[in-house]
């Protein structure tokens, strides 16, 4: 009789694993009938260009940066929306921050659409067409910033701006938060939060740029996801460091200081972070592995038995997925001799960390200490910060923002996910719990590679989609 037991385990085990995988299927959603709205494409692009033709590079060194750009932003603003200014308190903080405050019927419950001004620098060599000069061509509108993030700004300013023409008020006060140094994690939106927190708003929603809505970016669904990130790693920068005595390179040590680097890279490579199954993550493949096929259904549904098999998969294949199962460590820079025959007295290499989950600059300082196992080599953090707070995926403000989504997506699975880069509205955090980070484009994988790159450019029927998202959240706010 003993022999048969191994075969009702292993029966009762593939049981246990097929019902779950059977049972895992996604709800039944009501309906979202939306009313059609009307977007006025001509001053749209009118506006869009106008903000790209402003030059609005921020940089950490100040010296650098055109502050008459930043202003003639400032004033593109005020004569393109005068009706926002006319209904609109507007406080300046910080360097470049804007903060529009429109009071509402009632100020229980605020909310805070967010965007930056500023964009990162410019090759203009490895530009197709101008990166400042607004062009249009075939409904394409071409710059810096069209996507990363004046395409979002110059929507919600549309919208509002559209709005207020037909008597609008919102039902709670409404703020706009805009920032001209997100780019370089300046001390703009600090500014703004500390302001809010001091005249004791706490708001029902933040609406920042994070996740958008794209395709075939989770395994086995192939239509369209709405990502909203409803928390960010946190992002680390530090220095390792390793001296010596230098010399000539004809009598090299055993072991030069750049080759003791060199292993400290290979073995971070070699011994990534533990995998943490984030709540953010979690949610994301509950929600979205339930549409996915039943080979990943079966995954997904069944965690507690393949997480390993799925980490294991993610180390492989590095990217994304990985990324959202673990911290990560980059290795991005290395200095070392300025000539080919000197052995250098000092060496460093830099790294970038994105901190996952419980993660903390210290524990991660204490981990690579143990695999890189070199006391000779220094850790230093050059700056960055901790993972941000988890926000809330129930509620009114979380549903408010699904069916804005579903509205003007009908097509598009609405979920939670990490995300992976930094933004401003980490700061919002300290005030609010319910801090979403959703830009409100449906951007295909050649146009997110873009963000930051060459060529940036944004179809200008998806500004047009843009203002309609905002046209709809703003009336439910």
């Amino acid at each position: 009789m003993y022999w048969l037991i191994i075969p009702a385990i292993l029966l009762v085990f593939v049981a246990v694993i097929l019902i779950r995988t059977l049972r895992f299927t996604p709800p039944v959603l009501p309906q979202v009938p939306a009313a059609p709205v009307q977007v006025d494409e001509a001053k749209l692009v009118d506006d869009m260009s106008a903000m790209i033709r402003c030059r609005t590079v921020s940089n950490r060194d100040e010296s650098l940066v055109d502050w008459a750009e930043f202003e003639k932003f400032q004033n593109l603003l005020r004569e393109r929306f005068p009706r926002i200014h006319e209904a609109a308190t507007l406080t300046k903080l910080g360097r470049t921050g804007l903060l529009y405050h429109i009071k509402g019927a009632s100020d229980a419950a605020p909310s805070v659409c967010m965007a930056h001004y500023d964009v990162v620098p410019v090759e203009e060599s490895g530009w197709t067409r101008p990166a400042f000069d607004g062009f249009v061509e075939d409904g394409v509108l071409w710059g810096r910033g069209t996507l990363d993030t004046k395409g979002t700004l110059c929507g919600v300013m549309e919208a509002l701006e559209q709005l207020l023409s037909s008597g609008y008020v919102p039902k709670n006060d409404l703020y706009l938060s805009f920032s001209g140094q997100e780019e370089i994690d300046g001390d703009c939106c600090r500014a703004i939060v500390s302001y809010l927190k001091e005249q004791g708003v706490r708001p029902a929603m933040v609406v920042d740029e994070g996740g958008a809505v794209v395709d075939h970016v989770f395994p086995g669904v192939d239509g369209q996801c709405a990502l909203i990130g409803i928390a960010e790693k946190g992002n680390v920068s530090m220095d390792l460091g390793i001296l010596s005595q230098g010399g000539h390179a004809s009598t090299p040590p055993p072991h030069t200081i750049l080759g003791q680097l060199s292993q400290a890279a290979v073995d971070m490579e070699n011994h990534p972070f533990p995998r943490q199954l984030t709540r953010p993550v979690a949610e994301m493949f509950d929600t979205l592995g339930r549409h996915s096929t039943f080979l990943y259904r079966m995954i997904f549904a069944n965690l507690w038995c393949f997480e390993p098999v799925l980490d294991m998969i993610c180390k492989k294949s590095g990217g994304e997925l990985n990324a959202m199962m673990r911290t990560t460590v980059a290795v991005t820079r290395m200095e070392g001799s300025r000539a080919y025959n000197v052995l250098p007295p000092k060496a460093s290499m830099g790294i970038n960390i994105h901190l996952m989950g419980s993660d903390t600059m210290e524990s991660a300082t204490e981990y690579l200490k143990k695999v890189i196992n070199n006391d000779q080599i220094s850790i230093r953090v050059v700056d960055g910060g901790n993972a941000s707070a988890v926000s809330e995926t129930t509620g009114e403000a979380w549903e408010t923002l699904k069916t804005a989504i579903r509205q003007t997506w009908p097509e598009a699975l609405v979920s939670p996910y990490l995300m992976m880069a930094g933004s401003d509205s980490r700061n919002y955090c300290a005030i609010s719990d319910h801090v979403y980070r959703f830009s409100a484009m449906h951007l295909s994988k050649e146009e997110r590679a873009m963000i930051h790159g060459n060529d940036e450019r944004v179809p200008v029927q998806t500004l047009v989609r843009t203002v309609e998202f905002y046209l709809r959240l703003l009336q439910m706010l």
